[in-house]
């Protein structure tokens, strides 16, 4: 991907990224406030991330801090790692997967080490 497309391709992403999870977010706090069946386990999920600069991990961080259910705990640098809370851990391999997979390589193309 080339960095005008990233420019284009990523806030939206990020923007149905953001109407998805305010989605399954509102579901998850009415199911909890309603008390409809069991709530959905909360976890801290460790996402490994392409090599980049650390403006792009810090930007990467900052959008899956502003989606909702989702909050960075931590960021590990030289592991390439970072810690995410997610309020509903049912599917958090895909939600891992979806992250990857959506900001990553519009991300790459801006801060990835081969960019520079």
């Amino acid at each position: 991907m080339n960095r005008p497309a990233a420019a284009v391709v990523l806030p939206l992403r990020f923007a149905w990224a953001l109407l998805a999870s305010g989605v399954q977010t509102i579901g998850v706090i009415l199911q909890r406030g309603l008390r409809i069946g069991a709530p959905p386990p909360a976890a801290f999920v460790r996402i490994g991330f392409a090599p980049m600069h650390e403006q792009g991990v810090a930007l990467l961080a900052c959008m899956i801090s502003l989606t909702p259910g989702t909050t960075v705990i931590d960021i590990d640098l030289p592991a390439r790692q970072m810690v995410v809370h997610m309020l509903d851990a049912r599917a958090a391999a895909a939600t891992v997967a979806a992250i990857r997979r959506q900001f990553e390589p519009p991300l790459l193309a801006w801060f990835g080490e081969r960019a520079r």
